[in-house]
């Protein structure tokens, strides 16, 4: 794989001993003592620490990996904000990619909470757009806001939950389609519309 930037280690592990087990080992479930670990280099696309997880956008294109809050935790960090940027490594599984380990995590590229819209401040946002499909990226009740997306080489789209009240909305789900209009706003695009769509395609994993 040395095409990609990726370091594919060797995780060796005592066979025995009574040595006690790795809290990450524990979220990675079925992983034997000599498994392949990848070291690679990304961002936070979202992490919830309610949820348990998130996900990393690896730097060359891969898939999101996995992120458990057991291995965040015991690397020492209490959650992650989305766009510090990080090297891990990390696992195959049949779903995908896991992080085993966080090797280090630069947080000056962060969105942290405070730089977030205020829960209860309205901002009126011009649409500069048609009524476009978009999907859920994440959506967050507790802080009041979350983002869409269009697909791939478009910019995220804030949206704030009390847009979704004057829409008659009050949740949105990862991975659920909407119909949105949208404009520039203090957080680049922003949503101004905000519909359900009929009959959407059922969750994808995230």
């Amino acid at each position: 794989m040395g095409s990609d930037g990726f370091e594919s280690k060797k995780l060796g592990g005592p066979a025995s001993g009574g040595v006690a087990r790795d809290p990450a080992m524990e979220a990675v479930t079925g992983l034997g003592d000599a498994a392949n670990l990848i070291e690679i280099s990304g961002v936070i696309k979202w992490f919830d620490a309610s949820k348990g997880y998130g996900f990393i956008v690896p730097d060359n294109g891969w898939p999101d990996v996995l992120l458990h809050v057991t291995v965040l935790r015991r690397d020492g960090y209490q959650t992650a904000y989305e766009g510090a940027r990080l090297v891990v490594e990390c696992v195959q599984r049949a779903k995908g990619y896991q992080a085993f380990r966080i090797l280090s995590m630069d947080e000056s590229t962060a969105i942290h909470p405070a730089q977030m819209l205020p829960p209860r401040t309205h901002v009126t946002v011009t649409p500069t757009s048609g009524l476009e499909r978009a999907q859920v990226k994440w959506f967050n009740r507790l802080r009041g806001f979350g983002f869409l997306t269009c697909g791939d080489g478009t910019p995220d789209i804030f949206v704030h939950m009390e847009t979704l009240r004057r829409f008659g909305m009050t949740e949105l789900r990862p991975g659920q389609y909407v119909l949105v209009r949208f404009g520039p706003g203090s957080k680049g695009m922003m949503a101004a519309e905000i519909h359900p769509e009929t009959g959407s395609p059922g969750l994808s994993s995230h």
